[in-house]
C-alpha cells in the first residue's frame, strides 16, 4: 500500500464556485496515475468527506495522470457557517490515504 502523498507530485483542493469543491490529484507518472485509479474507490473518496456516493462527480483525466473529485459544499461559500471560503483544506485529508 502507498499513501496518495508518496503517488502524487501535488493534491490541490479549491472552490469551484460558492456551492462545490474541487480536489485535484495530480499523479508522478502513468503508472502510478492507473495504480490509483485501480484502487481508490468512490466509496473511499466519500467516507473521508462524508458524502453520499451519488453527491462525488469523478474524472480521471490520463492525458494529464490527474484525478478530478468535485462534490458539493456544506456550507454556501462565504455564509456564517463557511469554514473555509477558499476550499483549501481538503487536500488534507486526502494525502496520508493509503490506497
Amino acid at each position: 500500500m502507498k499513501t496518495l502523498l508518496q503517488l502524487t507530485k501535488n493534491i490541490r483542493s479549491k472552490n469551484a464556485g460558492p456551492f462545490w469543491v474541487t480536489v485535484d490529484l495530480f499523479f508522478k507518472n502513468k503508472k502510478s496515475f492507473i495504480y490509483a485509479i485501480k484502487n481508490l474507490s468512490n466509496e473511499e473518496v466519500c467516507n473521508i468527506l462524508k458524502i453520499k456516493t451519488n453527491k462525488l462527480k469523478r474524472f480521471d483525466i490520463e492525458n494529464l495522470k490527474v484525478i478530478k473529485l468535485s462534490f458539493p459544499r456544506k456550507n454556501i461559500q462565504g455564509s456564517r457557517l463557511d469554514r473555509d471560503m477558499h476550499g483549501a483544506s481538503f487536500a488534507i485529508l486526502f494525502e496520508q490515504l493509503s490506497i
